[in-house]
């Protein structure tokens, strides 16, 4: 495939109105399809839909009704359930401010970790590299969960699904980029790094006037985020004349967006694009972002089909 580059002044913004976020469907018999339609949205949008990825509805109700129990707890339980070494567990409303230069005060809302789980006597255990325990209720003290075994099992078993998903993923997008399907299997097949975290979102309006964001601008810094969220509107993307427009949640399918690493391994080819969370002061709102990203030691270099070494030099 023939690769066209965007200048640096369209980097991390989406083309101008109209546009559309565009479907994947993860399931198709038709990979070449999907993996066009796929190489359309990274260049032109860096976001997506998916769609057919195979979760159920009641996996996704079962996920989103625990990750609201979990935030209905006293304060002074979830703050026990913490390890910020290793960042897991628990962090606070107004802890994380993403947009610094333009906010008065943090994001208003508050999250909860969830990594690959490294037992201390695993051959893969190294806080180092961020490889180690989760923290869950009920094992850093009194709990008051209804469950919390089943609240641990269904987290566990939602984190797998996303790590098949987000490996399936990577395959479509080697496609896209005209390489071997396996292409990027080596970095992903050991201990990726792969973060799922719960985000609560207070009722707190937004007033960027003044400085007061439910999640400030920013782009991902990783691969791919895999994004589930319930149906409240919020997530708001930014255009090449710095307008800002709406991503609408969709019931029954992923928003999926590429981060900063994709980003330079294709040489600004593919788009992570700067987005935010914006709060109309009705309702609380709930999000479960999935991080997907290569093992700790890939090295990220500009592929060879994004560099023809003549007028598309390695940027980074």
């Amino acid at each position: 495939m023939e690769i066209e580059v965007r200048t640096d002044a369209t980097k991390n913004k989406i083309m101008s109105s109209p546009y559309s976020i565009p479907t994947i469907h993860l399931n198709s018999s038709d990979k070449i399809r999907e993996a066009k339609k796929l190489r359309s949205a990274c260049t032109n949008v860096g976001f997506f839909y998916l769609e057919s990825h195979g979760l159920s509805k009641d996996r996704v109700d079962e996920v989103f009704a625990a990750s609201k129990e979990f935030f209905k707890l006293p304060l002074v339980e979830k703050q026990r359930i913490s390890d910020h070494a290793l960042t897991r567990g628990y962090t606070a409303m107004e802890e994380q401010t993403l947009d610094p230069s333009n906010q008065t005060k943090g994001d208003t809302k508050e999250g909860f970790y969830i990594r690959q789980d490294i037992p201390k006597d695993h051959p893969l255990y190294n806080p180092a590299k961020l490889s180690g325990p989760n923290v869950w209720p009920g094992e850093c003290g009194p709990c008051s969960l209804s469950d919390h075994r089943r609240w641990k099992k269904t987290m566990k078993e939602y984190f797998a699904s996303c790590c098949e998903i987000g490996f399936r993923l990577q395959r479509l997008i080697a496609l896209s980029l005209g390489l071997d399907e396996n292409f990027f299997d080596p970095h992903f097949v050991d201990n990726p790094v792969a973060t799922l975290r719960l985000l609560h979102y207070s009722i707190e309006e937004s007033r960027p006037e003044l400085g007061v964001y439910a999640c400030g601008a920013h782009s991902d810094f990783g691969m791919l985020t895999i994004l589930l969220t319930d149906k409240n509107q919020g997530l708001q993307i930014k255009t090449l004349k710095d307008e800002w427009i709406p991503v609408p949640p969709r019931e029954g399918a992923f928003i999926v967006n590429l981060g900063d690493l994709l980003e330079r391994w294709t040489n600004g080819f593919y788009l992570s694009t700067v987005h935010r969370v914006i709060s109309e002061g009705s309702s609380e709102r709930y999000s479960i972002p999935f991080f997907y990203e290569p093992n700790f030691d890939t090295v990220v270099e500009v592929l060879e089909c994004c560099n023809d070494k003549r007028d598309n030099l390695p940027k980074f």
